[in-house]
């Protein structure tokens, strides 16, 4: 029995078309009302409603880093690249914005709904990704706090293992992770170096 994922009803989200007006414009909102969505048109700037939007479609060939209120790469919503241009540079500036699904010039009446569901997924598996590489940068500086803290517990030369043990013990009475208690070995140590040198 195979799993099929849910597809999403896309009924009321609102969609910004940031991109001059044009009969690709036209033809854009027209099926994007027809499939449900509230569409929002806007050029030159997307005005910053759109950080609360639930696609944005923007202009490849005209469009410039100035136009969206967040800067370029960290788009918060699911991005659609309108492509009319294959000039190189101009995929690559749609790309380096975020681009998760794209639109070939002029639009026609199939595909948009398949953009949409694309661009959806590609943003949430994008933010899947950026909040798996926070929680790994989290646990390295976590355990970068935590060597820190041993080193200092084992400074009188206790030792790597005696130290860490000491630590442990140290979380285990104040009733906190070791984390919290590295940080706070590491505090105290801060502290007790700054009361040396206000003495001399």
């Amino acid at each position: 029995m195979t799993r099929r994922s849910r597809i999403p009803n896309l009924g009321g989200a609102k969609a910004y078309v940031l991109h001059p007006p044009h009969a690709t414009t036209a033809a854009l909102v027209r099926q994007l009302a027809a499939i449900g969505l509230d569409p929002v048109e806007c050029w030159p700037e997307l005005p910053a409603e759109a950080l609360v939007a639930d696609f944005v479609f923007f202009d490849a060939d005209l469009g410039y880093d100035g136009q969206f209120p967040w800067a370029p790469g960290e788009a918060p919503v699911p991005m659609i690249a309108l492509i009319g241009s294959e000039a190189p540079g101009r995929i690559e500036w749609a790309l380096s914005h975020g681009a998760h699904s794209h639109l070939v010039k002029p639009v026609a009446n199939s595909g948009i709904y398949s953009a949409l569901l694309i661009a959806r997924q590609g943003f949430e598996a994008r933010q899947r990704l950026a909040e798996e590489v926070r929680g790994l940068k989290s646990r390295v500086a976590e355990r970068q706090t935590i060597v820190r803290a041993v080193v200092a517990l084992g400074a009188g030369g206790v030792g790597e293992e005696r130290a860490y043990a000491q630590l442990r013990a140290l979380a285990m009475s104040w009733q906190t992770t070791i984390e919290e208690a590295a940080r706070r070995v590491l505090a105290l140590e801060e502290g007790g170096r700054d009361e040396r040198a206000n003495r001399l």
